[in-house]
């Protein structure tokens, strides 16, 4: 089942690109390809050719390029005509869905099925993790291609760590009150990373509300088309967040879950019972870093003496536009050095499900990635989003340089760590 959608407006959409190809050069699929179909502008033809029905939606060669798009949306701020591609893409994306053969569409549904619910991914970690990875069978129905080598993904020792207590008090005086995004992958996966984001908004004198039953925010479904599902995910997550009155920011400490939510308002406008709820909340988000730089970081800071290069995660550079808060952040810890990282916003390769769905670009990219790091001279690697830390950390393995949340690393270098209090 698609999403229904304006055609009017979407071939206006389609028309805004000129194909001046000012994309190029951001965009990390042309960089390894050199590709023209592998660009944005060149995928923005194959757009327009299916939407005018030129090409048929069960195209292989069509579907073949469109999915090998990242969704990335490096090619957004680099566009000046203003074309909202990831919007464009959402939309083929969930068209070609329907021309998906059924066993590939069947993977890829139960596998973002997996990932977004918490109970069902910790079955699916325990299982991978005694089996050393993701079944190659399944990971060829994911891919729909017999050609290219599935990934093997590298889970981390411990997961699922015990969840935040439902109101986590300041320390000293309140200045802020906000609820806090605890998400899918990043709750099963990376839970110290929620306590260190929990922990440092305490320490700068936020109370900080969860609500122990939020679901999925519907961001991997949006990315890859199945917008239904996001659409409901999206209502869902809103209706959790309702009866925390007064808030003064809804923080997000993943920058994929932070760009959908951001978006919620503009998913959801053609919804009469949701469209002011929905703009409300997207008014009301903030990625964590955004959020403290801007409410002003108070809290004292012990040395940490590290060389970290920062990995811009594209959802929160290129769709928040986000980038020089989490430095400023990591800039005020002493002795810690950050130092520039070559290509610090092209794409890892991670991108949600990408690794999975197209694991040779994935890889291509992962390498790119970890050639840079090295040349950077760091000895940590700081990123706010998990498929980013789980990636990048994959990549460098053999390399023993260590990868790590924004939060966590300022959660090492509070001079005072918070005390929790909870009321259940």
């Amino acid at each position: 089942m698609t999403v229904s959608y304006d055609r009017v407006k979407y071939s206006s959409d389609l028309d805004n690109c000129v194909h001046c190809g000012f994309c190029l050069p951001a965009c990390p699929t042309y960089l390894e390809t050199g590709s023209e179909a592998d660009s944005p502008r060149g995928r923005i033809v194959m757009m327009k050719k299916l939407h005018e029905g030129d090409v048929e939606q069960k195209s292989v060669d069509l579907r073949r390029h469109i999915d090998k798009c990242l969704g990335c949306l490096a090619c957004e701020p680099a566009c000046p005509s203003g074309v909202r591609y990831g919007d464009l893409l959402d939309v083929a994306r969930d068209r070609m869905n329907e021309a998906r053969p059924f066993l590939q569409r069947t993977a890829r549904a139960s596998l973002l099925t997996s990932l977004t619910d918490p109970d069902k991914l910790r079955t699916v970690l325990k299982a991978s993790k005694l089996s050393g990875g993701l079944p190659e069978s399944v990971a060829r129905l994911l891919m729909g291609d017999p050609l290219g080598t599935p990934s093997r993904l590298s889970l981390p020792q411990e997961f699922d760590i015990a969840p935040l207590p439902s109101i986590i008090r300041p320390t000293g005086e309140r200045r802020a009150r906000v609820g806090m995004l605890t998400g899918c992958v990043m709750r099963v996966l990376y839970g110290d990373v929620n306590s260190d984001t929990a922990a440092i908004l305490a320490a700068n004198g936020c109370e900080v509300l969860i609500n122990q039953h939020q679901g999925c925010c519907g961001a991997l479904h949006g990315h890859n088309g199945f917008r239904v599902q996001a659409r409901t995910l999206a209502k869902k997550l809103i209706d959790a967040f309702t009866p925390f009155d007064g808030l003064d920011a809804i923080v997000i400490n993943s920058a994929g879950c932070g760009s959908s939510m951001k978006e919620f308002g503009h998913l959801l406008a053609d919804d009469p019972a949701y469209t002011s709820r929905a703009a409300a909340f997207s008014a009301l988000c903030f990625d964590t870093s955004e959020f403290l730089d801007q409410l002003g970081w108070i809290a004292p800071l012990k040395s940490l003496p590290i060389k970290a290069a920062y990995h811009d995660a594209c959802h929160l550079a290129h769709a928040q536009r986000v980038t020089e808060a989490p430095r400023r952040l990591l800039g005020q810890i002493p002795d810690l050095t950050l130092l520039p990282l070559p290509e610090a916003d092209v794409c890892c390769g991670s991108a949600g499900i990408y690794n999975l769905t197209e694991p040779d670009m994935a890889k291509s990219l992962q390498r790119r990635k970890v050639q840079n790091v090295i040349a950077s001279g760091a000895s940590v690697v700081v990123t706010g989003n998990p498929g980013c830390l789980a990636w990048i950390s994959a990549g460098l393995t053999e390399h023993d340089i260590p990868v790590f949340h924004p939060a966590s690393v300022l959660r090492a270098s509070l001079a005072v760590d918070p005390l929790f209090s909870a009321e259940l």
